[in-house]
């Protein structure tokens, strides 16, 4: 998909927050520093749409972005990030859930997680709950550039048997800096438009 035009529209924390524009929409979780703006940054062809921090823990509401006028991208809070109380992490998990199990537009979960290491036990748990509650999934492994080429495969087979995942699902090997994986990823994403 070539994008011409991206843009900021909301950050939610309740479902009549959320824009009522009807259109496909494709969440974004992963833990607190694994890169989602970044990858949104990248997948729209942009700079600075998705703010990118070096402080882990910055993305405490829902943020929809909208893609061409024909989908929106939600980034979800990250997971896994300590600095945060137990009751604030709650708080996200159930707002987090509530979209993901409710929201009538959501198409697919695009689970975004580091190659560099093997998923954590929130990425196997997120990967479980999309599963368990029958949301498509796209495992998507950022920093590839980080990893020298040869060691793809090794990386990608830890992912799948870390996730225990089926051989038909698509895991895209992504990196932010070369843009790498971006055709794939829009490719993914428009079977489920």
């Amino acid at each position: 998909m070539k994008v011409n035009q991206a843009e900021f529209v909301i950050s939610a924390v309740k479902p009549e927050q959320y824009p009522d524009a009807g259109l496909p929409e494709f969440a974004l979780a992963g833990r607190s520093n694994v890169g989602k703006s970044s990858f949104i940054n990248k997948m729209v062809n942009r700079k600075s749409l998705a703010r990118t921090s070096s402080k882990p823990g910055k993305t405490q509401t829902l943020n929809f972005y909208k893609i061409n006028e024909v989908l929106f991208f939600v980034d979800v809070p990250g997971y896994g990030y300590a600095k945060v109380s137990k009751k604030e992490r709650e708080a996200w998990g159930k707002m987090i859930e509530r979209y993901m199990t409710g929201r009538a537009g959501l198409k697919a979960v695009l689970l975004i997680i580091d190659l560099r290491h093997a998923p954590t036990d929130d990425d196997k748990m997120m990967y479980n709950f999309l599963k368990y509650y029958n949301i498509p999934s796209i495992v998507i492994a950022t920093k590839a550039d980080k990893i020298p080429r040869g060691r793809w495969d090794k990386h990608k087979k830890i992912v799948r048997e870390t996730l225990k995942m089926e051989k038909d699902e698509p895991l895209i090997l992504f990196s932010a800096e070369t843009g790498l994986g971006v055709e794939e990823t829009w490719a993914e994403i428009e079977k489920f438009m």
